[in-house]
């Protein structure tokens, strides 16, 4: 059974039944089944989701800010205690260790510009070892999960201004 198959398949498309998945692969709708039920145990598939436009939904979205954190790591622990500190809070909906300027790199949601400046001075800041935070709040989704979230802009050549050396 080819797992890596099954994970391409669902994450371009989570909609997929175990019917469709053993139909595009040619195998036994048990044997998917099975690997599928296997995966998720082994926390390979954590959920299923959707993407959403936002730019076009008739509710309000949620407030999303990119959180730069720059922190000290432990001996013998590296970034792994810190990260799990922060990585508990239920704003935060991603977190990543990156090399460059910052440490970590957090997505958080909130209700309100507010709300996410709060979270981040009242408890991301207040962690052990960290030295300092960036926020960057988000201010129109282009893409999303590779799926462009904007319509296509009208190509007008006539509008545009001719360039010269």
């Amino acid at each position: 059974m080819n797992h890596n198959k099954i994970l391409e398949l669902l994450e371009n498309d989570a909609r997929l039944s175990v019917q469709d998945l053993a139909d595009i692969l040619n195998e036994d709708k048990e044997d998917i089944q099975s690997s599928i039920k296997q995966m998720e145990d082994e926390k390979i598939i954590c959920g299923y989701h959707t993407v959403i436009n936002y730019n076009r939904a008739f509710r309000n979205r949620m407030i999303l800010a990119f959180i730069e954190v720059s922190c000290t790591p432990q001996r013998n622990k590296g970034y792994d205690q810190t990260a799990t500190m922060i990585a508990k809070y239920p704003e935060v909906s991603n977190m990543y260790l990156l090399s460059g300027d910052c440490d970590f790199l957090c997505l958080v949601e909130g209700k309100t510009m507010f709300e996410v400046a709060r979270f981040v001075s009242d408890k991301i800041a207040c962690v052990e070892n960290v030295i300092s935070t960036k926020t960057l709040f988000v201010l129109k989704e282009y893409k999303k999960s590779g799926i462009v979230m904007i319509d296509s802009v009208d190509d007008n050549t006539a509008d545009r201004l001719i360039v010269t050396p």
